[in-house]
């Protein structure tokens, strides 16, 4: 029987859903994801998760905040001049994406917006909150 290994391409139903059960990601519901293991197409984390998972086999995995999407920094919440986020969208509450001249790109949520300048918190959304993920594995190659 077919495991799942560092370099097997899976096809696999997931869920990650918050402390109360609260789906926020789910595949089970639509189509099931394809995905390549060791590829960065999903954390580390949920990775070593699926090692080992046979076909047909179903799991559920608490994941605390480090094992997850990393602990929450307030070093990520920065506040950003008006003008440099000209033609953009503002309301508090709304997701921005920013560009930098390096080439990068950052994603913020609007906390709060004055004449001047916005609050943006770059953490990811589930950044210090723990998580379950539930898989089913429908495919190995």
């Amino acid at each position: 029987m077919s495991t799942i290994t560092a370099d097997s391409l899976i096809t696999l139903n997931y869920r990650i859903a918050n402390a109360q059960g609260q789906a926020l990601i789910s595949t089970f519901e639509a189509t099931p994801a394809t995905l390549k293991m060791g590829s960065g197409e999903m954390l580390p984390s949920i990775e070593r998760c699926l090692h080992g998972l046979t076909i047909g086999e179903s799991r559920s995995f608490e994941l605390q905040p480090e094992q997850a999407f990393g602990p929450r920094q307030d070093r990520l919440v920065k506040r950003v001049p008006r003008e440099g986020l000209a033609g953009a969208e503002l309301a508090v509450g709304s997701v921005i994406q920013l560009s930098f001249d390096t080439g990068d790109k950052m994603v913020g949520l609007i906390l709060e917006l004055d004449d001047a300048s916005a609050l943006i918190d770059f953490n990811h959304p589930l950044a210090g909150k723990p998580i379950r993920f539930d898989v089913e594995v429908i495919g190995i190659n």
